[in-house]
């Protein structure tokens, strides 16, 4: 009986241990690989505000590109960090090499900031970047007043009715919104505008 109930507390306590483990964790112990295959450690970051987007070259929420850069423009002298990760999860919207995409998104919307390797954001082989960001920072909605949120959101039901339950990247260009710090974790989706949420970039700059 004691044997059980020592095994039992050390459980335990291997447990607490893994659980706080787990709640250190932040964005700065993270690596991954950029566009040309460097990897990038994100640890430099600390005391930025670093904003994250999974991006697409052939989506109707492409033209983001276009305020992710003048957002990159206006705040990157301020600690602002953008970093894309092209992902062809979502409709296969993003078919082309890395390469490619980076001339893409160079060509048509002057894109300067960071594009990564493409990758996964769900599922089995998800970039570990976005499980911790998944896990920090849930999906809560698509904007109601969006033309796209009531497309999105039938379209998601068909394959599965209750997709809103889980913290999945729902389509292209949600983007992850991160305090100088590391603790807070910010989530908006693909119907919220980069400009809109410039007064969030400045709130947390100004910390």
């Amino acid at each position: 009986m004691k044997k059980i109930y020592c095994l039992t507390f050390l459980a335990a306590i291997v447990c607490l241990l893994s659980c706080k483990a787990k709640d250190m964790e932040k964005i700065y112990d993270f690596k991954a690989p950029t566009s040309k295959g460097v990897d990038l450690d994100f640890a430099q970051f600390e005391g930025k505000v670093l904003l994250i987007v999974n991006t697409a070259s052939k989506c109707g929420f492409t033209p983001q590109f276009e305020g992710l850069e003048k957002l990159h423009e206006q705040y990157k002298d301020k600690g602002l960090v953008v970093i894309g990760f092209p992902c062809n999860q979502f409709a296969e919207q993003d078919p082309g090499t890395d390469n490619e995409i980076v001339e893409f998104c160079k060509l048509n919307y002057g894109v300067s900031f960071q594009i990564m390797k493409k990758s996964d954001v769900n599922g089995p082989n998800a970039n570990p970047i976005f499980t911790y960001l998944k896990s920090q920072a849930g999906f809560t909605g698509f904007d109601p007043n969006h033309p796209l949120a009531k497309i999105l959101d039938d379209m998601l039901k068909k394959n599965d009715p209750d997709y809103a339950k889980n913290p999945d990247i729902k389509w292209n260009f949600t983007k992850f919104l991160i305090s100088k710090d590391g603790s807070k974790v910010e989530r908006f989706e693909p119907t919220v505008a980069p400009e809109d949420i410039a007064t969030r970039i400045e709130a947390l700059l100004a910390e």
